[in-house]
């Protein structure tokens, strides 16, 4: 028990491994693996900085005394200052060197970069997990015939593999999404105060080539392949909401995959896991609600709506940057990852564990059989020759007129159809289409290449807890 507030995210839903890419740890170590790394490359650049200061920065970069740094930062109200004074103490004989030429943007922004890197490859592992989990029980269920809805009114015959497939193209979109991202992710390096790396020209006596050459060795060194070109004293902040498009694009597939599975619950064809000492409801000892893919759906929402704070902070920074949207940052962009961790995880247990009752989507579709063949009826209609829309309107007729039980009697006088072609349209593999052979060839042709590639990269997601 806490005496303070703590974020769901943190406390039930989102992974350790998520948890700790956003921890006080590996920001601030992040921020002093950026110092020492400028430091080395101002030194191979022909700054008077020695390697026994070197090694002492690095000696120190795990080594934060965080009680001395809220110390200092309740005097001077300045975060990066304060964690610079405690470096600063624990480096005696490499303080002078530290930040020589930065601003506090060099450590802040390049810190949050190669945070959101790292929380992007993350979120890529787990995503090609997912989809690995959707490919599987899509193909197993690829001819698994279940009732289509469009309006959630019953529609025509479809396969639960399908269904499967829809939700996997989503994740797949986004997964290409994501790849894309990463692709082109530039570094900010080492820009100065506002963006003209005019602190870094004067250091190196106005030798342009060494303030270029200065960025690169950053750059390369914090494991990115380029910075950008040009910029103010931050990233842009562009690239934020480009990153959270991609995780507002994750939640909505999310979103719409859940929501059906929540449906299809209702209707009694599928069902979440549901462990042995799980309780579904405290008033009805009954009660198997799929509070996995609800919890998807809020999450879901909370993602996508978070998504805003990205464009307003990128639409709102004035000419070189303002600081309003730092205290915004620093809650919507954890939250939005914490949250997209949660929703794949999730997922991803669901899947795994889920339980799908082909009995029940057969009743479903029996039950519905007679509507289900007028397609079919009409298209057998017209070859016989007869006048599409004249048929369309007759079996309109029909099935509105006409109880269900002699609907189908009904549409086989009308049509002049014989009783063994009337059988074959109600193959239930006659009324489903294409539905088996497009997941196959949507399988074969656009996941497996992708699977092949990446599910190296795949990391194991474990089982949820709460």
């Amino acid at each position: 028990m806490t005496l303070f507030y703590e974020t769901p995210l943190s406390k039930r839903y989102a992974s350790q491994e998520m948890k700790e890419l956003f921890s006080s740890a590996f920001k601030y170590q992040t921020w002093r693996k950026l110092w020492a790394t400028l430091a080395e490359g101002e030194k191979k650049l022909g700054l008077p900085i020695s390697s026994a200061q070197i090694d002492e920065l690095k000696s120190k970069i795990k080594e934060i005394n965080f009680d001395r740094v809220h110390e200092i930062e309740i005097e001077c109200r300045h975060e990066v200052m304060a964690h610079l004074e405690a470096y600063r103490e624990e480096c005696p004989n490499a303080k002078g060197v530290i930040h020589l030429g930065a601003t506090s943007s060099y450590v802040m922004d390049n810190g949050d970069l190669i945070l959101l890197k790292s929380a992007l490859q993350l979120l890529q592992q787990k995503l090609i997990s997912l989809i690995e989990k959707l490919n599987h029980v899509a193909l197993k269920e690829a001819n698994t015939p279940c009732l289509g809805y469009t309006h959630f009114q019953p529609a025509q015959g479809t396969t639960f593999g399908k269904r499967c497939a829809l939700w996997l193209q989503d994740f797949v979109t986004d997964f290409h999404d994501l790849l894309a991202l990463l692709k082109d992710f530039p570094f900010l390096g080492c820009k100065g105060a506002i963006g003209t790396s005019s602190s870094f020209l004067a250091l190196f006596g106005g030798d342009h080539q060494k303030v270029i050459a200065l960025d690169d060795y950053i750059t390369q060194k914090m494991g990115f392949k380029r910075s950008y070109l040009i910029s103010s004293q931050t990233f842009p902040r562009k690239q934020e909401q480009r990153i959270l498009s991609i995780l507002a694009g994750i939640a909505s597939s999310a979103h719409k995959c859940a929501t059906d599975l929540r449906l299809l619950a209702h209707l009694g064809e599928i069902s979440e896991p549901f462990s042995k000492g799980q309780i579904g409801s405290s008033a009805m000892p009954y009660k198997r609600n799929p509070i996995f893919s609800e919890r998807v759906c809020g999450l879901s929402r909370f993602v996508m709506n978070l998504w805003h704070n990205s464009a307003d902070n990128a639409s709102q920074q004035w000419l070189e940057r303002s600081l309003d949207d730092s205290s915004n940052r620093r809650l919507s962009i954890p939250e939005a990852f914490l949250a997209t961790d949660s929703v794949v995880n999730l997922l991803y247990n669901i899947f795994d564990g889920i339980q799908i009752f082909p009995d029940k989507m057969k009743t479903s579709f029996d039950e519905h059989l007679p509507y289900l063949a007028t397609e079919p009826l009409l298209s057998a209609a017209i070859l016989k020759g007869k006048d599409r829309q004249e048929t369309h309107a007759l079996i309109k007729k029909i099935t509105f007129e006409t109880p269900p039980t002699k609907v189908l009697q009904k549409l086989a006088e009308a049509m002049k159809l014989t009783h063994t072609e009337l059988k074959d349209l109600l193959k239930i593999e006659n009324l489903v289409g294409r539905s088996k052979e497009q997941v196959i060839e949507y399988l074969k042709y656009e996941v497996e290449p992708l699977l092949s590639h990446h599910l190296k990269d795949k990391i194991l997601i474990p089982s949820i807890d709460v």
